[in-house]
Formats: structure tokens, C-alpha cells, sequence
């Protein structure tokens, strides 16, 4: 927790996390009002989805350009011009009149939304390098808090009764809160470095975390989608205990979040990720149990170790040597969000051609090989 009071003690490691928080609230408040807006403008399920997919490609088109805007902006300046372009586009989906205005707000949301994911994550790590504490995996705890807070925010659904106001709402508030404690970052630039030609050995450690960042994510993914309907059809548990899946996962990432810094300065980056891997692959075989309670207490273990996974990765990638950290951070998120897009398609094939249990055992296989390619990290020392 040492890092969790780090944060909320000092002015320059809370404004950062808070841009954390502020991401998934935007996010999560569209996410809440999707039925809303699919009822409002008359589209079907397969609209809706290709509405969805507009929101992705919005997110990777900006990912090959990414870090040449940070480098040239500097990176605390691209994270608040990020914040800016996240408070207004997250109003455009609430205001389109029509089908294809709303994937156009999804393609410029998803645009800003990418941006601001890299930013922030290169701008933690920059703040890490200069003052030589780790919060990266706390900041990533304030991301999902942003989520819980999401989820408090929804009871106020009945009460407000307009989307568009609720997200204007929210939009403002988080706007101002962001241009009051916006100081204390946006004048940090990343660190110059020395060009180094790219070469099979800088290919190895990349490739090893985009592979890592595809598998957490992907995994991450599908256990946000199937664990509900997994418990359902499964592990048969009660109606009541469906969504206790995904609220023990939610839960348990939160705190393994506000607890990981303090032991990956400890023990390292690369040892903390393959300390994750195996809490998680010990969660699969609760999982796979059948068991409701003990599938319960699975899903609550792979949320302990997905929670420093993805966190370290960024970390690590930010500081490969011989590659700006804006670059390493673009490849591990673009690696990661396509495992985390592709990740539950490809296992909802594999549900329907053999089994929901088989997607399981998948996954288990993906965190195993998640152990193996952090071991190599771990022996080519990065």
C-alpha cells in the first residue's frame, strides 16, 4: 500500500493516476447507456457491433503515430491534450441523430482514447525514471477504481434520466478536476536518448512482451465477457451469484493493483509478472472445478494476478533500452488490445464448436506460455 499513499500524499504522482480514473469513467459511462443509445437510434445487435468495431479502429489507428505526437508534443503536454480531446468526444456518441454519426463518435472517441492510453502510461513511466519510485501498478488501481465508481455512478441512471446530460455531467466534472492538478505533469518531457539502429536483439524482448501483452490481455478480456455465463452454465450457480465472478475478479485486481508497486520493487518486474502468471494459472484450476464457490475464489485469484501483469508490462516496455519509452509503451498496448479485442472472439468459436469449460483450459494454457515468455524476458535480463 506504500505506493497507494505515495500517490495520494504527493500532488505529482495523484495527478497521473487520476488521468487513469478518468479514462475508465468516460469509458465505463458510455458503456452503461450502450442499451440506451442501440433502443434510441432502432439498431440491431450486428449494427451495433460493427458500431463497437468502429470504437477499435478509432483506438489503432492512432497507435502507429502515437508516440511520434508524445515526442514532439512531450509527454505531459500530450496527456492533457488527450484529457481535452476525451472530454469532448465522449459526448459525440450521446448526440449522434443517426447510425452512421454515432461510428463516426465512436472512430474520434476510440482515436482519443488510444492516445491517451499511451500517454498516460509513458508519462508514469517518465515520472519513474526521474524520481526512481515505482506507482505504475497503483495508477492502474485507479483506473479500476474509476470502474467501481462507474458502477456507483449508475444508480443515478433513474434519477437524472438523460444520457446526454448524465455524460455532460460527468464530462465537466472530470474536465475540471483534470485542469486543476494538470500542473503537476504537463511540463514533463520524456528523456533524450541515444539512436540505437534496431537490431535482432532489441526484436527479441519486444517480441516476447507483445506476445506477453496479447495473452494477459486476451485473458483479461474473456474473463470480463464468459465468467458470468461460465457460473451460469458451468458451475450451475444460482441466479443470484451469476455476476460474483466478475465482482470477486474486479475486486481482488483492484487490490493486487494498490499492492503490487511495493513488491515489484522488491523482487522486479519480470519476477512479479511470473508471480502473477502462476496465481492466475492456480485461479484457472479453481475455475475449472466446477464448483460454484471454489470458481468464485478462481476468478478472484486470476484477478490478483492479471492485476500486475499488464501494469509490469508497460513498466518494462518503457524501459527497454535502445527504444524511447513512448514506443515501447504503443507496442505493448497495441500488442494488448488486439489479444484483448481477438481474445474472446476466438474463445467464443471455441465455446460453440466444443465447450465454455475448453475456453478455460485455453486460458490456462495462455497464462502458462504468459510464464514461459516472462521467463525468457527473465534470462535475456531486460
Amino acid at each position: 500500500m506504500k505506493s497507494l499513499r505515495l500517490i495520494l500524499s504527493t500532488p505529482r504522482y495523484f495527478a497521473p493516476a487520476f488521468v487513469f480514473t478518468s479514462l475508465n469513467i468516460w469509458f465505463g459511462t458510455w458503456a452503461i447507456y450502450i442499451p440506451t443509445i442501440k433502443e434510441k437510434l432502432g439498431i440491431n445487435k450486428a449494427d451495433l457491433g460493427i458500431a463497437l468495431f468502429c470504437l477499435s479502429i478509432g483506438v489503432f489507428t492512432i497507435f502507429p503515430i502515437a508516440s511520434k505526437i508524445i515526442n514532439k508534443l512531450g509527454v505531459g503536454k500530450a496527456t492533457w491534450y488527450s484529457v481535452v480531446l476525451c472530454s469532448v468526444t465522449a459526448l459525440f456518441p450521446f448526440l449522434a441523430p443517426n447510425y452512421y454519426l454515432l461510428m463516426g463518435s465512436l472512430f474520434l472517441f476510440g482515436m482519443s482514447h488510444g492516445l491517451l492510453d499511451i500517454s498516460m502510461n509513458t508519462l508514469v513511466t517518465e515520472i519513474e525514471k526521474e524520481d526512481k519510485q515505482n506507482f505504475m501498478t497503483a495508477a492502474h488501481g485507479f483506473f479500476s477504481l474509476g470502474g467501481i465508481l462507474v458502477g456507483l455512478g449508475s444508480f443515478l441512471i433513474p434519477v437524472i434520466g438523460n444520457p446526454v446530460l448524465h455524460m455532460g455531467i460527468t464530462a465537466v466534472l472530470i474536465f475540471i478536476l483534470n485542469l486543476f492538478i494538470r500542473k503537476n505533469y504537463v511540463d514533463v518531457v520524456a528523456a533524450p536518448m541515444d539512436k540505437e539502429p534496431f537490431s535482432l536483439k532489441l526484436f527479441k524482448p519486444l517480441f516476447l512482451l507483445g506476445l506477453i501483452g496479447f495473452l494477459a490481455f486476451g485473458g483479461e478480456g474473456a474473463i470480463i465477457d464468459w465468467s458470468g455465463l461460465y457460473l451460469k452454465e458451468v458451475a450451475l450457480a444460482p441466479e443470484v451469484l451469476i455476476g460474483s465472478g466478475f465482482l470477486a475478479f474486479s475486486a481482488a485486481m483492484t487490490l493486487g493493483r494498490f499492492l503490487g508497486d511495493g513488491i515489484s520493487a522488491r523482487i522486479g518486474s519480470v519476477k512479479i509478472v511470473m508471480l502473477g502468471a502462476v496465481i492466475a494459472a492456480i485461479g484457472f484450476l479453481f475455475v475449472l472445478s466446477e464448483d460454484t464457490v471454489l470458481a468464485i475464489v478462481g476468478f478472484a485469484l486470476n484477478g490478483l494476478g492479471f492485476s500486475v501483469i499488464i501494469p509490469e508490462l508497460f513498466r518494462i516496455g518503457g524501459n527497454i533500452k535502445g527504444i524511447d519509452s513512448a514506443k515501447g509503451v504503443s507496442f505493448i498496448a497495441g500488442t494488448g488490445y488486439s489479444g484483448f479485442l481477438l481474445g474472446p472472439v476466438i474463445l467464443g468459436f471455441l465455446a460453440e464448436s466444443a465447450s465454455l469449460k475448453h475456453c478455460f483450459y485455453a486460458l490456462l494454457g495462455c497464462i502458462l506460455l504468459v510464464f514461459g515468455a516472462t521467463a525468457l524476458l527473465r534470462k535475456n535480463k531486460v
